[in-house]
């Protein structure tokens, strides 16, 4: 084994490869001082109360040539907060460094004291009335300024700050963990406040694409294996497989966060459109480059958790496709193999909640042959109607309905016809269910094909009863199938999809079917 091998071993088996303690910057103060006796509750408030005086003068400080002292100062008094303390602090900063109210109030009636000029707009060139615009602007001006809460000084200072960046995404990660136990008004407001200057301060003119290989640094391939989120990497041998012939792995670097990608994505160089995850996690060797004809993307995963809610995957998607199409020009299809996280918590929810309820609201999702089905195969699992079966069967210890072929095709049925329902019709406010479903439509994907038993593992059965998914795309309609997925909620997908809840038509053509087969 090589020295990177071996670092790369080390810092995985030394530490457990969760997000939380990649960066040692968002380890705990409990965890950094493992085996130190706690502190006295006085001394706590104490470091409380001086971490909050640093923040105050980071906000409120002029003078440029001690600054980068007081954000460090805060960075390192931050780092050393407990948890607890730390939402004390960020609850402090969202409360008493919000906007002034009293201002904005005071503003709003002066402007609305304001007379008009005449007509619906101010053509004319008159003194008076160039007087009486003066006035709205002046107001105007000082609305915008009022309506600027006073953190966003204190995000603007850190942003330009070496490593502020980081710390603020930090910070974020911080805000969130605490909103998914509470909601609280104001640090929602934090939140969101801080989430649109990280989308600003991470535009795509800001990122650089990165072919991430095995010839990168130890600590660049250590965060791969921590972060990846879709498929885990079992060892070192994976890892370099997925780094190698056949396979591309590209990551989102920013300059303010060197040798750190932000977000990357594994893609596969095949000869057509994968099927199951087994394909592309090398059951076989991979195909010589030059005969590769598809470019699956089969998993992206984020780094930074206080990113979350920052679309960069969109961009890297299609940053990656223009890359693979100059670098490979024998590649002539762009496709995913993606999991369906959602499908089996919808589908359970449905057979629980029919169960629940009277005879008169029940909705029997189930078509006739298939009940039939179901309840021939009930003399191996009770249940008194084709519902009832089917949750008892999805719902045994260790997914014991995949080791019976008889089973596993009793269900095929329903289980794709109920999926493909779940992707093409389930919505809310518009938008698809499914997360990762609305994440590649959004992008301007179609939805191609569905892929029985894809997955087997233990995940892809929890998720989605080993079903995976197809999303293609293709690129002279990404553009149009956006802006219409956005705009109406429309779903671009194909007849292979659509044919198991819509009847097939006789007009409808085979170009809609997955390509690259």
């Amino acid at each position: 084994m090589n020295k990177k091998g071996l670092a790369i071993l080390m810092r995985t088996k030394m530490r457990p490869l969760t997000p939380a303690i990649v960066n040692q910057m968002q380890l705990t103060p409990e965890e950094r001082n493992k085996g130190s006796s706690q502190n006295a509750s006085s001394h706590t408030e104490r470091e409380l109360d001086l971490v909050r005086e640093s923040m105050h003068s980071a906000i409120s400080m002029n003078k440029t040539e001690v600054l980068d002292a007081v954000l460090n100062d805060f960075a390192e008094g931050y780092f050393s907060l407990s948890q607890e303390n730390r939402r004390k602090l960020l609850l402090v900063l969202a409360r008493e460094y919000d906007l002034n109210r009293l201002q904005v109030h005071e503003l709003m009636k002066q402007y609305l004291g304001l007379e008009l000029p005449s007509g619906d707009k101010a053509q004319d060139t008159g003194h008076e009335e160039e007087g009486s615009l003066s006035a709205f602007y002046r107001i105007e001006r000082n609305l915008r300024h009022a309506l600027k809460p006073m953190y966003e000084v204190l995000f603007e200072r850190l942003n330009t700050h070496p490593g502020g960046l980081k710390f603020l995404s930090i910070i974020r990660a911080d805000i969130l963990s605490i909103l998914t136990e509470e909601s609280i008004a104001s640090l929602r407001a934090l939140d969101s406040y801080l989430k649109e200057k990280l989308i600003t301060w991470l535009s795509p003119a800001s990122l650089e694409l990165h072919q991430i290989t095995w010839d990168d640094p130890a600590s660049v391939l250590e965060k791969i294996v921590a972060y990846e989120a879709v498929h885990p990497i079992s060892n070192l041998i994976d890892l370099k497989r997925r780094l190698g012939v056949g396979r591309r792995c590209f990551g989102y670097l920013h300059p303010a966060i060197p040798g750190e990608p932000l977000i990357f994505i594994e893609v596969a160089l095949l000869k057509n459109v994968a099927q199951t995850i087994q394909e592309v996690l090398w059951d076989d060797p991979p195909i010589p480059e030059c005969e590769a004809t598809c470019a699956l993307f089969y998993s992206i995963s984020s780094t930074q958790p206080g990113l979350a809610g920052v679309n960069l995957g969109k961009f890297l998607i299609k940053r990656v496709i223009d890359q693979v199409k100059k670098d490979m020009p024998n590649i002539s299809t762009f496709a995913t193999l993606s999991p369906i996280p959602g499908y089996m918590q919808w589908l359970l929810s449905k057979l629980a909640s029919a169960e629940r309820s009277g005879s008169t609201f029940r909705e029997n999702i189930l078509e006739s042959e298939e009940e039939k089905a179901l309840m021939d195969a009930s003399v191996e699992i009770a249940g008194k109607n084709g519902m009832e079966v089917m949750w008892n069967l999805l719902t045994l210890a260790k997914y014991e309905w995949t080791n019976s072929d008889r089973l596993v095709s009793v269900l095929k049925t329903p289980l794709m016809r109920l999926c493909a329902r779940y992707l093409l019709q389930e919505k809310k406010r518009g938008k698809v269910l499914d997360s990762v479903g609305n994440f590649h439509l959004q992008n301007g994907a179609m939805i191609g094909r569905l892929n029985w038993m894809a997955d087997r593992s233990e995940k892809g059965l929890l998720q989605s009863g080993g079903i995976m998914v197809n999303y293609i795309y293709r690129l002279e309609n990404i553009e149009e199938n956006a802006h219409s997925y956005f705009s109406t909620g429309h779903i671009h997908a194909s007849c292979d999809i659509r044919c198991y809840i819509e009847p097939l038509k006789e007009h409808e053509v085979t170009t809609d079917k997955v390509t690259g087969e």
